[in-house]
Parts: C-alpha cells; structure tokens; sequence
C-alpha cells in the first residue's frame, strides 16, 4: 500500500487483492455496526472498550542526574542487605555466602525528602585473580564514579587487613565516606562497633541491615555527606527506551553490553552464571539514547536452581517485565536448545517487542548454516514475526544492526488502528475466508476494536466461539496487512447474544 492509494489491499486465499473501502467508508462501517450492537447484552467494560476508553498508560517523569552514593566493602559483610534496606524492597540479590554480587548496580532511593542514587558492588579484596579480580575492579570504579561512599564493616568480625586496605583505597580517592558497622544486632555488639574508630574514618553507624536497627541515623549521615548537585552523574535524556538483554547462561549478554558501550561496565567471565543482578547502562547508539539492561542467564527450570541463582532467575522476569523490547541471544555456533525456546516465550508472555540476536556468529563454521535455518524453522515458528540479527558481540560485527530491528519492533508495539479500519479488514477477511460452521452454526464477528497498544491487544465481539485456528488465521492477516513485525498480539473474544425481548 503507498500513501497515494485510495483503498487498503490485501490477498484472499487465492491470491488475488481485495480493496477495503477508504476511510470514509471505515467510518460509515463502524457507525453501522455501532448501531447493531444495541441489539446484543453488553456490559459496562464493552461500553468502554467501543467507546475508545483504552488501557495506555503515559509514561513517567523524565529521571534527572541524582547524586551517587557507592556502598563498599570486602565480602559478605552485607552491603546487598544494606542496599535492599535502603530501597526499601527486596532488589539486591542476597544469599548468606561471599561473592554473590559481582556487578556494580544502581538502584534509586530517597530518604527524608532527598532523592539520590545507591550503587552496590561486589567485595573487594586484595591479590586475586580471575572473576574476583574483574570484581573487585568494578568496585573501584564504583567508588571513582560516586560522590559519597558507604563503607560497611562487619563488627562482629572487626576491622580486617582488607578493611584496611579498603580504608587506604578511600583515602587515595579523597571522597567523602560514612562507615557503617554492620550486623549490630543488639547492644552486646555496640562495643564491637566502636572499636572500628581505630580506622580514622570518623564515627561508625552501628547497624542492623538485617533487621533495619540504625540506618536511619546511618542514612542522616550519608545524605550529610552527598551534594545537592552530583558531580559525577549525567542526567537521562528524556523518555529513552528500555532493552532487556536476555538469554540462557554463557550466551554473550554482558559481552554485548560491554561491547555497545565501549568499556567494561559488566564483568565478562567464560564462567556461566557470572551476572547476577540486573545492570541498567545509558548506552548512545546512532546519536540516540537507550537504556541496556544486562541479565542474568534463564536457566533451566526456575525450581531447578538455589540460592543466588534462584533469586537471580526472579530478578531477570522483573527486568523483562520493566524492559519494552528485549533482545534475546542465541547462541548461533551450537545447537538451539529448550532454555533458548523457553527465554523467547517468556518475553512473548510478558507482552514485551522481540528481536532475536544471534551472537557468536564469528564462531559458526559453514557446516552448521544449514541446519541453524532447519532449526530455526523447527523451533521458532511461533515467532516468524520476529526480527532477526545475526552479529558477534565479542568482535562488534554487526552490532550496529540491532537499532534499526529494535526501531522496527517498538514502532510496532506502539501501533495502533482505527476502529473503522479494524472493523472494515475483518468485514473483507470474513467475507474471503468464513468461519467453519460449528453445531450446524456459524459464529458471526459483530465488531471489532483494538483495547491498547503496547502490545497491541484487540478485542472481537461474536455471536458464538472462535475456534483457535481461526484466530491464529486472523492473527497471521493481521501482520501481512498492518505489519506489527516484532511484537506479539493479542486477540480476545467476547461472545455477545441478543437481548431479550
């Protein structure tokens, strides 16, 4: 269809075009079967759907920079549990074991009236090597991007040799630093804390991060110590679109991220399962703005998993769920997997654009094409309608693609079609292709409309039940016509009958 043409076409089953009438006569249609529905029994919320009363929501108030509080430490002293007492919920994934967080991530809080940002990181130590290396780097940087550092000891255990090479690493950074003594459940423990004045870092909060006993006071001095004005943090554009990065363990997700922004901003380790928390990232690709989010790898079975990984698992659906499009890797250089099919339903399932990246392209012999394309027949065809890319996120080949299939995607989660025009594609569908009869009847469509976009989700008023494969046909007409490439729809039925007289 060009913009010059009078009338909408599309195929019938033999192939040949059929015209929908232009939008003069949509609007005649939908006033006519408007006036025939006044014959059928309708509730109060299909009033409201024909009436265009819809489900969008707006979206929120732009973020503005805010200043940026790093919490630090060695390991397993509870800067997670801080963190998730700060906040207010449960974000910060905490398992009573050392090594749990290993990215830095940012969390808004507020405290009487100030809003500011806190970073939690993973344990910092001294002379290691591998992940905990890559770790311990991650918090440094947190520490040279904060304007103010939280510093939690355990008093139970006492300063350590590493909390005293924390407390020389604080000083080289010349940042303002509250410290808090940690696992203070009780008074017994308060001389415990207040021996950690030997560490010349001022006065120790004795706290209970477990069970909340002093933050409050903790929380007075670290709003003290920030700026009104952060020197460090850079304010979000307005309204930049979240993408939840996605996939099964080892597939290349923080590589990807790190990749797209030019810097290690998310430990990469060969080790399956190494992110942990959900990393937000501001990432400018093409001169726009979007927000990347890094995930930890869906594995298996959520029952199957324990510990960090369990909670990880959660912390992945909530980013797909806060996300608008997600980017879903597959591994091209190995076999498709059920973990892979099983990622893919659950961003369908969450109403959320799609676009399928599969990464380590690089690494694909000329052997395996074609039986990735026999697989890709097999096991994603439920979601042809997804765009796909293929790149390699450890080489940047082909990274740059990925904005025009996320444009593509959103466009089509946004897209909305008048009721008239709904109402006249089905008139013209039904008139090419007519349900099969059912019980010696035939369920009749009385009128149509589109409930809310984001997905686009439409609801069909009948006299009787579609069978699905008829709504599978409806849903297929719908993309060949409207497009919506890289989003799922949705498509409700209501069976409406006559009024009684």
């Amino acid at each position: 269809m060009t913009d010059t043409d009078p009338a909408l076409e599309l195929p019938d089953e033999d192939g040949d075009a059929l015209e929908l009438p232009d939008e003069a006569g949509d609007a005649d249609r939908e006033r006519a079967l408007r006036a025939g529905l006044a014959e059928y029994a309708l509730e109060d919320e299909d009033l409201a759907l024909i009436d265009g009363l819809d489900e969008d929501e707006e979206g929120g108030a732009a973020a503005t920079a805010l200043p940026v509080l790093a919490v630090v430490g060695r390991p397993n002293v509870g800067k997670s549990t801080l963190v998730n007492r700060i906040i207010g919920r449960r974000e910060a994934v905490v398992e009573d074991q050392p090594g749990v967080t290993r990215d830095r991530v940012s969390y808004p809080a507020e405290w009487a009236g100030r809003r500011f940002t806190v970073v939690d990181t993973g344990g910092w130590e001294v002379d290691v090597a591998g992940i905990e290396a890559r770790v311990a780097q991650q918090a440094e940087v947190a520490i040279a991007l904060a304007d103010a550092v939280l510093f939690v000891v355990d008093a139970t255990v006492g300063a350590t040799d590493t909390d005293e090479q924390v407390v020389r690493l604080l000083r080289r950074a010349g940042k303002p630093v509250v410290l808090c003594a940690n696992k203070v459940d009780g008074p017994a423990v308060e001389a415990d804390a207040a021996a950690l004045w030997a560490l010349g870092l001022g006065e120790p909060y004795p706290v209970s991060a477990l069970h909340g006993r002093g933050t409050g006071d903790l929380l007075e001095a670290a709003v003290d110590a920030l700026p009104e004005v952060s020197a460090h943090a850079k304010p979000l554009p307005d309204g930049p679109r979240r993408v939840a990065l996605v996939g099964r363990p080892n597939v290349g997700k923080s590589s990807l991220l790190n990749k797209v922004l030019g810097t290690e901003r998310v430990v990469v380790d060969a080790t399956a399962g190494t992110t942990r928390d959900p990393v937000d990232e501001l990432v400018l690709l093409k001169g726009e703005p979007w927000v990347f989010v890094d995930t930890a790898g869906i594995r298996r079975r959520v029952h199957q998993t324990s510990g960090p990984d369990f909670y990880a698992s959660l912390r992945t659906q909530a980013a797909i769920e806060k996300a608008e499009v997600a980017v879903v890797l597959v591994d091209a250089s190995s076999t498709m997997t059920e973990q892979d099919t099983r990622v893919i339903s659950q961003v369908v399932d969450a109403g959320r654009a799609l676009v399928i990246a599969y990464n380590k392209w690089d690494l694909m012999d000329e052997d395996r094409r074609p039986f990735l394309e026999r697989e890709i027949e097999k096991d994603l065809v439920q979601v042809q309608w997804a765009p796909r890319v293929n790149i390699s996120a450890r080489t940047g080949w082909h990274t740059d693609r990925l904005v025009p299939a996320l444009k593509r995607s959103l466009e089509s989660w946004d897209t909305r079609i008048s009721t008239g025009r709904l109402n006249a594609f089905l008139g013209e569908l039904v008139a090419a292709h007519p349900h099969p009869l059912r019980g010696g009847k035939q369920p009749r469509i009385l009128f149509a409309t589109q409930a809310s976009t984001r997905p686009p989700r439409f609801v069909i008023f009948t006299t009787g039940f579609l069978d699905p494969g008829y709504r599978r046909y409806i849903e297929r007409r719908l993309r060949e016509t409207f497009g919506f490439e890289g989003t799922p729809i949705s498509i409700s039925v209501r069976v409406r009958e006559k009024r009684r007289r």
